[in-house]
C-alpha cells in the first residue's frame, strides 16, 4: 500500500470517526496566523514543529507543518484544554525537551532526524501513562487529528467533497397529477414537466 493510499484510509477513518465542532472553530482559529495567548512558549512550539513533522513528514504529500498542525495544536491547547489539562500537557512538553537535552545535549528541535527519530520509538514503546510518554501520545493524536481534518489535506490529499454531487437549480421535475374523478382506476395520471430556478 502507498503512503497516499495509506492516508487516505486513515485519514477517512479518522474524520467519520472523531469530529468534534471544536476542529472547526480551531481551525477558524488558526486561519488569520494569530498566536493565542495562554497558548504554547516559542520553545514548545518548535518542539511540537519538530515532533509533528517527525510523526507525518513531508513526500508527496504535505508535511504536518506545511498545514499548519503546529498552530492547531497551539490553538487546541490554548482555547479548548482546562486549565489542568493545559499546565499538564505543557509540562509533558518540557519533560519531552528535558529528555532530549539530558540524552542528546540539545532540545527535540535541534536534534538531527536519526536522533529525533530514536528519540521517538523510545517513547512510543515506553508505558504509555508515564510522562513524558504521555504527553507524547497525546500530542500524537492532535498531530494526526488536525493533519486530516486541515482542508489542504482534506482538499487535496483526501479528495474530501462536501457535496458529493453537482447540483443543478433549474434540473426539471416530473410532476404526475391524477385527475379528478371515481376510483375506479380507469383515470390515468398526467405528467407534466415544471421548471425550477
Amino acid at each position: 500500500m502507498e503512503r497516499r493510499d495509506l492516508l487516505r484510509a486513515l485519514g477517512a477513518a479518522t474524520a467519520l470517526t472523531f469530529l468534534p465542532h471544536q476542529t472547526l472553530e480551531a481551525w477558524t482559529r488558526v486561519a488569520p496566523g494569530l498566536r493565542p495567548p495562554n497558548g504554547l512558549s516559542d520553545a514548545q512550539l518548535a518542539l511540537v514543529r519538530a515532533i509533528a513533522d517527525a510523526i507525518i513528514p513531508r513526500t508527496d504529500t504535505p508535511s504536518a507543518t506545511d498545514v499548519g498542525v503546529h498552530s492547531f495544536v497551539d490553538v487546541i491547547v490554548a482555547e479548548y484544554a482546562s486549565d489542568t489539562d493545559r499546565t499538564a500537557f505543557l509540562a509533558g512538553l518540557d519533560a519531552i525537551d528535558a529528555r532530549a537535552r539530558s540524552t542528546n545535549g540539545s532540545a527535540f528541535a535541534g536534534l538531527a532526524d536519526d536522533v529525533r527519530g530514536t528519540m521517538i520509538a523510545s517513547l512510543e514503546t515506553g508505558d504509555r501513562d508515564a510522562e513524558p510518554a504521555k504527553t507524547y501520545w497525546r500530542l500524537k493524536g492532535l498531530v494526526v487529528h488536525g493533519y486530516f481534518t486541515s482542508e489542504p489535506v482534506m482538499k487535496d490529499v483526501l479528495k474530501h467533497t462536501v457535496m458529493p454531487m453537482r447540483f443543478e437549480g433549474a434540473a426539471p421535475v416530473v410532476i404526475k397529477k391524477r385527475e379528478a374523478g371515481g376510483g375506479d382506476g380507469s383515470n390515468r395520471s398526467q405528467q407534466g414537466q415544471v421548471q425550477h430556478g
